[in-house]
């Protein structure tokens, strides 16, 4: 579980984990809070659902990442 904690901040799993985040995560957060986000209507509640939108992609492409890269060491 550490090493995956230090994986979230690893500057070489980072870029795509972003680029995966900005888009899943956008088409989420258009998806779960687009209409209340056009009404005017983004409680504070909305908005840390909208933050947990963006993290999860994240977390999800750096574990893949990781476990991958911890497979092929392992075949090395």
């Amino acid at each position: 579980m550490k090493e995956f904690v230090k994986a979230l901040f690893d500057s070489r799993l980072a870029p795509t984990a972003l680029k995966v985040s900005l888009i899943v995560g956008s088409i989420l957060f258009t998806i779960n809070h687009g209409a209340a986000l056009a009404k005017g209507k983004m409680t504070r509640s909305r908005w840390l659902s909208g933050l947990i939108t963006y993290v999860v992609p994240y977390t999800v492409n750096i574990h893949g990442q990781y476990i991958s890269r911890s497979r092929s060491s392992i075949k090395n």
